[in-house]
């Protein structure tokens, strides 16, 4: 997760979560997400915890990886172990670039959560990759291992937008890479795009959701362009050589995105994706949405149990140091209080296109919604049956409304 991170406490050696974060594992679902911190090249936009080879040096590289992370799975085991087992309902592999691994190790790392807790019957199995780090043979590779869904690092289909951030895929890869995924048996791929690139104009997007639709994926995700302190399109613009994204701007290409996506049959089930099925939504994502628990494996990796957050180690060198001499690599930990977790159920929940209850909120709370519904930022209809559900414009402002939520 980007942005600064709050000191925490220390994490036991040993990984120990209190009794009360291990009484209630699992009760809003339970999954894990495996970070994989490896890329060829660092886009311009990325701030996430990502190395590339040159980066790494000789430091803890793609070799050994998958053995590492099954070491750290090995740790969880054993800090849930007593308690009856979760049942893992989702698993996410991001990154970084996950399909730069063999899928041999992907499917191993699959197979150790497998034989660790058990996958449900119907569990979802999600890779991410870059559009030219699959090919046919290795999609029908991971099909085979038991993923179920593959989410693809698109961004634009024009190629010099795909300049501009850095994107090493020519513009047709990604629509290719996604047929690829189809015929390999996935059951649901995903679609990334960017939008609010400096120098994208509104054709140049809608070429881009029409590439998408011709795709013929079942989820998109859109985001607009975040100028992250520390990379390489922050200085660019810090210098002039580029301009600082618009907010206008960006407005206009969600309204073009719901537009041309609501038009081909998809609905919106939180602010930024789209699915054409429910079944075609990220279980996973819900999770996170809902206050569901997981287990974040990997450098820098988050995870929440029973009201416990905690994120470890970044550097891949450190976390293979603190995993060989069977610690525990997690950097710190915090202890949500019951106000924290209300605070963040309400700013992830009110992005739902469920939303959230209206009686979960305090008076001046619910002094803010009716505040949201005079103005047309919430649905009146929804408003009327108890629960505070955000207006197309409401999207559009969807952290302000967040904010008059909140005590």
């Amino acid at each position: 997760m980007p942005g600064l991170l709050p000191a925490g406490e220390p994490v036991p050696v040993d990984g120990t979560l209190p009794d009360a974060a291990l009484a209630t594992v699992g009760d809003r679902g339970f999954g894990v997400y495996v970070h994989v911190p490896f890329c060829a090249s660092r886009c311009g936009y990325c701030d996430f915890n990502t190395y590339t080879g040159s980066e790494l040096g000789g430091a803890a590289g793609r070799d050994g990886y998958a053995d590492q992370v099954l070491a750290e799975l090995a740790l969880a085991a054993r800090v849930l172990a007593g308690r009856p087992p979760p049942r893992v309902d989702t698993v996410f592999v991001g990154g970084g670039t996950p399909t730069l691994l063999p899928p041999d190790d992907l499917a191993r790392i699959l197979d150790g959560i497998d034989r660790t807790w058990g996958l449900a019957a119907d569990a979802e199995v999600t890779t991410e990759a870059n559009p030219e780090s699959v090919t046919p043979a290795s999609l029908k590779e991971l099909r085979a291992a038991g993923y179920t869904r593959i989410s693809l690092g698109m961004q634009s289909a024009t190629p010099a937008v795909l300049a501009i951030l850095d994107r090493r895929h020519t513009a047709g890869r990604a629509t290719e890479a996604a047929r690829e995924a189809r015929d390999a048996g996935f059951a649901h791929v995903n679609l990334d795009l960017i939008y609010g690139t400096p120098g994208e104009r509104a054709e140049d997007f809608a070429a881009s959701l029409a590439a998408v639709l011709a795709a013929g994926v079942d989820h998109v995700s859109a985001y607009a362009l975040i100028v992250e302190d520390g990379t390489r399109l922050a200085a660019r613009m810090r210098r002039g050589e580029l301009p600082y994204p618009d907010d206008d701007v960006a407005a206009d290409r969600y309204l073009a995105a719901e537009a041309a996506l609501h038009a081909a049959g998809f609905s919106w089930y939180e602010v930024s994706n789209w699915a054409r099925t429910p079944a075609a939504a990220c279980r996973h994502n819900l999770l996170y949405w809902t206050g569901g628990d997981w287990w974040g494996l990997g450098p820098g990796a988050h995870s929440h149990v029973g009201g416990v957050r905690w994120w470890n180690v970044k550097h891949p060198a450190s976390y293979a140091a603190r995993l060989g001499v069977g610690s525990s690599p997690g950097q710190a930990r915090e202890v949500l209080s019951a106000q924290e977790r209300q605070t963040e159920d309400v700013l992830l929940r009110i992005r739902l296109a469920t939303g959230l209850p209206l009686a979960t909120l305090d008076d001046q709370g619910r002094a803010g919604a009716a505040r949201a519904r005079g103005t047309g930022l919430l649905d009146g209809s929804a408003y009327e049956a108890g629960r505070a559900v955000l207006t197309l414009r409401g999207r559009l402002l969807a952290d302000a409304v967040a904010r008059d939520l909140l005590p």
